[in-house]
């Protein structure tokens, strides 16, 4: 297994240390040697009241061993737990780069300093992990069996994901004790190093480059109609999510490459871990069968001819750097299945040199490198349109100066081309006898609006269709990144990002309003990636006073996603229309999120309308 973002020493954070000041954890007073056991470790909360604290010959099973990269350590359980269902009776035995001298079914006495790590630091917001540093051990005996593996499934991992905090202690749930009956959260918590196990247990996120999984523990529990897990409100998360990685080593047994709607038949089982990037996670010792789901890509059909077929996709970063693969992917992708869109709305389309970061911000030879790949695939021979942003104001990887950008095929729609656009001039509607326009075309919506900082901006174009005007505005709103994870230790999580989306929404909002307020029939069709839900304030923001629908909503419920992550299938793509667009058909095409082999981490989108 590749190594990924490998803890350093573990250490007792200012976070404990401020919670023992405060008075939320008891400090612990000196035992005896051999008197403490792993439940009085672990604790009731999260947060060991053994933190910072040297134990001594404290006695269990070694249950499994990480010997690669530079967080190796073994696991030890307890065979004789307590009767308090809020302590783990297992906790890790962190030794650094040094592979452990020991062998599962060895009966250990380990001595050490309690330790609580923090993927990623404090401030990442995560929660913590209880472990044994600078440890010392003696090996009593070997062979010895492993405790039973506590099963995880609908009976056992409680709906409700996690407690409130949000009434006192800044939302913080480490001093809250354990309830693992009631909470998922806690109910993992509870078996933090534990050996866990599933079985015939559905694939909800597809296997990653670090070969890690998503499982769900409650394969009944709001399923997609193609077998993920629907994340349809802040309210429920899916609290059966669950990780799997292996310690098995990959020459015996190779990391199963799995789709969304596979299954790992058979039962998977290890000490439960909580994952450097969130998430707990069953770090496997045995690992079910695949069994493959036959989840096949999705065909939309073929626009008839008096039909405007409108797309939006994300192509993840795209240069002339990226592999020709990657763009002869996008290519059939758009060509094959989303049967060659009149209009493609792209997001994540880098300058010419990519990641380079110098002052190239033009994006021809990206393009151009596209279009040449979807003409070869069989496709049209799309032109484009876009603006190029200001040099490293927008956001995405440093150097790669992402924007969104037009395609159209010249052969069913043409660009109403108006001079005049470029990275901070604003786009003004124009009134010409009751009929709307743009004072240029392509023109950036309020790209000095404070709401645009290291985004991308909006970008507007008027196309014409059988003699009739449509608008398009292509989007890219700022991600999720500094928001808390829904696993956090603070509950519920705070979501910082969303204020800058929701003034984005609102902008974009104002200018369609302006659009309408020239002629209330304007079609005005509003695509991309909006990084955020159906159910966000960013979308109710975008859609007030009823100017625009999205789409997404008038799906059936089971289809309402485009995008995977952390096995939670949801909606961060969108296509909305204004009230002038009649009986649009939309469809959310299925060919990337839920695949382990992927073009784009995004599904895209496509609507048709008459003329």
């Amino acid at each position: 297994m590749p190594p990924r973002a490998l803890r350093g020493p573990a250490t007792v954070t200012a976070v404990v240390a401020s919670a023992l000041a405060a008075g939320l954890l008891a400090a612990p007073q000196p035992a005896a040697a051999g008197e403490i056991r792993i439940h009085d470790i672990q604790g009731s909360t999260r947060i060991s009241p053994f933190a910072g604290k040297q134990v001594s010959e404290v006695s269990g099973t070694v249950t499994a061993i990480r010997a690669f990269g530079s967080s190796r350590g073994f696991w030890f359980q307890d065979p004789h737990p307590d009767r308090d269902r809020a302590t783990s009776e297992a906790i890790f035995v962190y030794t650094g780069s040094t592979t452990p001298s020991v062998a599962v079914g060895d009966a250990v006495r380990v001595s050490g300093t309690v330790s609580e790590y923090y993927p990623g630091g404090a401030d990442a917001g995560l929660q913590s992990v209880t472990e044994l540093t600078k440890a010392t051990w003696t090996v009593e005996s070997s062979g010895n069996a492993l405790p039973t593996a506590y099963a995880l499934g609908p009976s056992t991992v409680p709906d409700r994901y996690a407690p409130d905090a949000s009434g006192g202690n800044s939302g913080n749930i480490e001093g809250l004790r354990l309830r693992p009956n009631s909470y998922a959260l806690d109910r993992y918590e509870s078996l933090e190093g534990m050996r866990v196990s599933v079985k015939d247990t559905p694939v909800v996120g597809a296997t990653t480059q670090y070969d890690e999984l998503w499982v769900t523990a409650e394969p009944g529990h709001a399923r997609t109609a193609r077998g993920g897990a629907l994340y349809s409100s802040y309210r429920d998360p899916n609290a059966g999510r669950v990780k799997v990685a292996s310690l098995i080593p990959f020459a015996q047994r190779p990391f199963p490459v799995a789709d969304v709607g596979d299954r790992l038949t058979g039962t998977t089982a290890g000490p439960l871990d909580y994952d450097n990037f969130g998430g707990y996670e069953i770090q496997a010792t045995a690992l079910g069968e695949l069994a493959d789901g036959n989840l096949a890509r999705e065909t939309t059909r073929k626009q008839k001819a008096d039909e405007l077929s409108i797309a939006t996709y994300n192509v993840e970063n795209l240069s002339p750097k990226t592999a020709q693969a990657k763009f002869d992917r996008l290519a059939s992708g758009l060509v094959d299945n989303l049967a060659s869109p009149d209009i493609v709305a792209l997001e994540e389309v880098q300058d010419d040199n990519g990641p380079t970061n110098d002052a190239v911000t033009s994006a021809g030879a990206t393009l151009k490198k596209l279009t040449d790949a979807i003409k070869a695939a069989g496709g049209p021979a799309y032109e484009w349109r876009q603006i190029d942003p200001t040099d490293d104001q927008d956001g995405g990887q440093p150097g790669g100066n992402i924007r969104v950008a037009f395609l159209f095929n010249p052969e069913r729609v043409s660009f109403t081309d108006v001079a005049g656009g470029d990275a901070t001039t604003a786009v003004r509607v124009t009134d010409d006898g009751g009929k709307a326009g743009l004072s240029a075309s392509p023109g950036r919506i309020d790209p000095e609006n404070p709401v645009w900082k290291d985004s991308r901006k909006p970008l507007v174009g008027q196309f014409s269709f059988r003699g009739r005007p449509v608008f398009v505005i292509a989007n890219h709103f700022n991600s999720k990144g500094g928001d808390q994870g829904l696993d956090s230790r603070f509950q519920p999580p705070a979501r910082s990002s969303e204020t800058q989306r929701t003034g984005q929404a609102e902008a974009v909002n104002a200018f369609v309003k302006k659009l309408l307020a020239v002629d209330p029939l304007s079609r005005v069709i509003v695509a991309g990636d909006l990084n955020d839900y159906q159910f966000s304030p960013a979308l109710a923001d975008l859609t007030n006073g009823g100017v625009l629908t999205d789409l997404v909503t008038g799906e059936p419920k089971d289809e309402r996603y485009g995008y995977v992550y952390n096995g939670n299938s949801q909606v961060l793509d969108h296509i909305l229309t204004s009230h002038a667009v009649r009986r649009p058909d939309y469809d959310i095409v299925h060919i990337n999120a839920e695949f382990a082999d992927q073009s784009s981490d995004h599904d895209p989108q496509i609507v048709r309308l008459k003329p």
